[in-house]
């Protein structure tokens, strides 16, 4: 098995100890640490559901470009939120970054998470051969 690890300044630098993604056997699954809604670029929280969510997903979209991938190459998604009742915003922003057929998916209520995030979610994916 070969082990490549993924990095993009375009997606938020890890805050502990993790990668921002894992690519193995020959390049053709990545394994995607969670994202939260850090803007890249400043390494701050966005404020409010909506714009966390919509974050998250640009974040996950930087890290599947950085693997050579993209969103549609997701096969299971795993959503974590401190509110299960923001569940249907989520299906709602997803349908705007995502095709169908839709990944797999969990959505998994929580009490907290990192830098007081609203949602997290990670993935994998596995690219064409």
């Amino acid at each position: 098995m070969s082990k490549q690890i993924i990095q993009t300044e375009q997606a938020p630098q890890a805050i502990g100890t993790y990668s921002q993604a894992v690519k193995v056997s020959g390049g053709e699954t990545v394994y995607m640490s969670g994202q939260i809604g850090l803007d890249a670029a400043t390494m701050q929280m966005v404020n409010g559901i909506d714009a966390q969510i919509q974050q998250v997903f640009l974040n996950l979209k930087a890290v599947a470009a950085a693997s050579g991938g993209g969103l549609n190459n997701i096969v299971k998604l795993n959503i974590f939120l401190t509110d299960l009742d923001h569940f249907a915003l989520v299906n709602e922003i997803m349908a705007s970054y995502f095709e169908k057929p839709y990944p797999a998916r969990a959505a998994i209520g929580v009490k907290a998470l990192p830098r007081g995030a609203l949602v997290e979610m990670d993935a994998v994916m596995v690219l064409p051969g």
